[in-house]
Parts: C-alpha cells; sequence; structure tokens
C-alpha cells in the first residue's frame, strides 16, 4: 500500500462521519419548502472546508443558491486545480419505497444509503479525504467550488462566472460528478449530454364538458396532451423532434444483460431507439416526459377536461447547440398540435453538452493517478447525463484542462430509489484524487 493510499484509509472514517452529517441534511433546490435546509448544507460545506485546513473560505452568490469557495494559494511555480462538486439533492421520490430513510443515512454491504450519498455529496467527500492527505499544505494551488443548483440546471451560474471570474480561474478543473464504468473500475468521462426542458400546456375547451353529451365531437385536453406527447418518438422510439443532431458512439461494448440489471426492466420492455447502446444512452438525444398535470383518479368524473400539462425534458448530443434544441422543441409541440388544440410552451432549464479531450500532461497525470489507486486504467467513456457547467469552463478556459471523474457507478440509482455509494469506491477515489494533486506538484 502506498503511503497515499494509507494516509486515505487513516482519514477515510472522519471523512466518512463528515458525509453522514452532510448527507443527512435535505438539501432539495427544487423545493421552496428546503430553501432553509439547502443553506444550511452550504454553512456545513463551508464548516467542512475549515475543517480540513482550507485557509480562506466564503460564500459566492449571483442571485440563485449560494456556493461555497474555498482556496489554498499555490506553491511557488506549481499549477491551481480547482475541484468541483455540488450539494444539492434531488427529492426523494416515493418515501415508502425507500428501505431505509431516504435522510437518514444508513450503511449496508460496504455502502452508504441516502439521497445525496452518491450525487453528489459523495463527490465532496473525495475532495475531503484528498485534501486531509496533505494537512492543508497540498503541493499545488487548489480552489474547491461546491455549488447548490446543479440539480435544477444551475441557473445563476454564468452570472456567478462572471461575478467571481479571478477567484474561479485555474490550470486543472476536476468535475467529482460523473459515474464510473462498475464498482472497482475508474473512468474519465469523455462526453456528456446536454438538456433542455419546458412545459407544454394544451387547453381544448373553455370549461369542462359532460363527457357523455359532447364526447365523440370534441376532443378533450388529456388526450389531446397524449397524442402529442406520442410524436416526441418514431414507431421504434427514436427521438422525432427534427433539428436536433447525433453523432456515432465509442466502440465500446455495454453488454445488454448489464444493462438489463442496472435498470431493472421489466420482463418483456423492449430497449427503444437504433444504434449502440453507447449511442443511445451518450451520443444520440433522448426525450423523457418526466410529469403530467391533470385531474387525479381519485378525482375523475365524466367530464371532458378543459387543460392538461406536461413536462418535457430532452437530452442533447455532444455537438447540439442547447438555444436550437430548444427551439426546435417549441416548435415541434407547437406544430404537431393535435385537432386544432391550443398549445403554449414555456421554456425551462437548458444546459450545453461537452466532449472533454484527454490529451495533455495534466490528463495524463489523472490516468496515471487513477490506474494507480484502482489497479485498473481508467475507462474512457461517455455519460448520458448533463453537467452543464462542464461546457462553462471549457468555453471560458479553453487553455485549461477539464476533467470529469466520479465516485458513483452504475449501481449508486443516482435520482432513484435507494441511492447510495460504495465506500471502497469513495476510498480509492479519494486515493487518486491525492496522487493526481501530488504528480501535479512534481
Amino acid at each position: 500500500m502506498s503511503n497515499l493510499a494509507w494516509t486515505v484509509e487513516r482519514v477515510l472514517p472522519e471523512t466518512i462521519a463528515d458525509l453522514l452529517e452532510l448527507i443527512a441534511i435535505p438539501s432539495i433546490s427544487s423545493m421552496e419548502e428546503h430553501d432553509a435546509d439547502v443553506l444550511e448544507a452550504a454553512d456545513q460545506v463551508a464548516n467542512l472546508l475549515t475543517r480540513v485546513g482550507c485557509p480562506e473560505v466564503r460564500t459566492l452568490e449571483a442571485g440563485g443558491k449560494p456556493a461555497v469557495y474555498g482556496h489554498f494559494p499555490a506553491p511557488e511555480g506549481a499549477p491551481t486545480v480547482l475541484l468541483y462538486a455540488h450539494y444539492d439533492v434531488q427529492p426523494p421520490g416515493d418515501a415508502s419505497s425507500w428501505t431505509s430513510d431516504a435522510f437518514t443515512p444508513a450503511e449496508r454491504d460496504g455502502r452508504i444509503y441516502a439521497r445525496g450519498a452518491a450525487d453528489d455529496k459523495g463527490g465532496i467527500a473525495v475532495h475531503l479525504a484528498a485534501l486531509r492527505v496533505f494537512d492543508g499544505t497540498p503541493p499545488v494551488g487548489v480552489k474547491l467550488f461546491i455549488e447548490g443548483e446543479e440539480e435544477i440546471g444551475s441557473p445563476s451560474m454564468p452570472a456567478l462566472l462572471d461575478k467571481y471570474s479571478d477567484e474561479l480561474t485555474a490550470d486543472v478543473y476536476v468535475v467529482a460528478d460523473s459515474v464510473n464504468w462498475a464498482v472497482g473500475t475508474p473512468s474519465l468521462t469523455t462526453t456528456l449530454r446536454g438538456v433542455v426542458d419546458a412545459t407544454v400546456h394544451v387547453s381544448t375547451l373553455r370549461t369542462g364538458l359532460h363527457s357523455g353529451q359532447f364526447g365523440g365531437v370534441v376532443p378533450d385536453a388529456l388526450t389531446s396532451l397524449c397524442r402529442l406527447l406520442a410524436t416526441l418518438h418514431d414507431e421504434r422510439g427514436n427521438v422525432a423532434v427534427e433539428g436536433l443532431v447525433h453523432s456515432p458512439g465509442p466502440e465500446l461494448e455495454y453488454p445488454s444483460d448489464r444493462l438489463q440489471d442496472e435498470t431493472g426492466i421489466l420482463d418483456g420492455v423492449e430497449f427503444i431507439g437504433d444504434g449502440s447502446l453507447v449511442e443511445r444512452m451518450w451520443t444520440r438525444p433522448a426525450a423523457s416526459v418526466l410529469a403530467i398535470d391533470t385531474t387525479r383518479i381519485a378525482d375523475a368524473s365524466n367530464t371532458l377536461i378543459p387543460s392538461a400539462s406536461a413536462k418535457v425534458s430532452v437530452r442533447l448530443a455532444p455537438g447540439q447547440d442547447p438555444a436550437r434544441a430548444e427551439e426546435a422543441l417549441r416548435d415541434h409541440l407547437v406544430d404537431h398540435a393535435p385537432w386544432g388544440a391550443h398549445v403554449t410552451v414555456e421554456p425551462g432549464q437548458q444546459g450545453g453538452p461537452s466532449t472533454i479531450g484527454l490529451d495533455g500532461e495534466h490528463a495524463q497525470a489523472a490516468k496515471d493517478a487513477f490506474a494507480q489507486a484502482f489497479g485498473l486504467p481508467p475507462v474512457e467513456m461517455g455519460c448520458g447525463g448533463s453537467i452543464p457547467i462542464v461546457a462553462e469552463f471549457a468555453r471560458r478556459h479553453p487553455e485549461a484542462t477539464v476533467l470529469v471523474t466520479a465516485v458513483t457507478d452504475p449501481d449508486s440509482r443516482m435520482h432513484g430509489i435507494d441511492e447510495s455509494v460504495d465506500v471502497g469506491d469513495l476510498a480509492r477515489a479519494a486515493v487518486a484524487e491525492a496522487m493526481f494533486l501530488q504528480n501535479l506538484g512534481r
């Protein structure tokens, strides 16, 4: 065992305690009733950075949720690395479906279960453990940027990056928010999809009508909405919105039986779309209906519904301009209104896709560090999720190296029921990050 690995093992219990304390805070950025929890989580992150010896810790704000900033000045001649993660989390969903309470961390079979344990408070824990290794004096300059609105698309991020451009400038950016190839097998992410979403409102009547008296002549809004949403895909399940780009995927096999196990897809349900599995997950667009607002079944009556709404999300392939994608989605929904239904589209979040190069000495130093820490070279793979800050860092600092790393694995169930993080992989990721900082310092 290397000295760094031994040191991470020594500081891991304290880091796990920090993680358990942090994930007990329900910092759900999308729900106003949790605004106080978001602020509490930001304060707790600031406290944690102080605990690991960060000499400068403060809050950055630009009209949105606060971000926490920490800075270890660079030794003479050393580069500066910015370590990114986010402390906000998704809602837990159906609380009754969790094996244990979503915000009461539980340790089972080498994993920690709780909302945010993996996405992305586990990423914060990796940074804390790596910094503890150096006892307040890392071999390079280190900046920490822990934001609180990633799960809602980081809407204030452009303003925040404008306002604090000096603080957020670095030679290397490490975004610890992706997924590893498997437990025990690290990855470095090479592509990320972007995202746009919108709420579509459909109206057909000024008021509800008796379904027996007028049914068969007058279209109800919910049926009209269902027909409209069905036009988002062709018969094979490919996205049918014109103007969206796609690109070939890497020559990397993703076994279908593995995907069945990871997704829990029901017997007889088919995967949708054309192309290889990695293309469909990483380099092609994907459209999903996230929610529908209409009459509850418990409140239903024999009435033609006058209006209904749905939230639609589209993941964007690398190379797609998100503004054009948003326009294409809006045009598609308006142009495909069935039976003359009135359709309005309210745009939502927007984030760009990324292609991340792994050339240059900084990227090679990262590959070497992960290979040494895990005992396996990192898999260079795409990710179907969206991390808008990656595109922002790359656009604003084209001379810098941007690396997207991971602490989660395909069994982590980010955004789902029983989200979890593997403690062994958390430790290995911390060793890899500490080794990377040490390699850069040399």
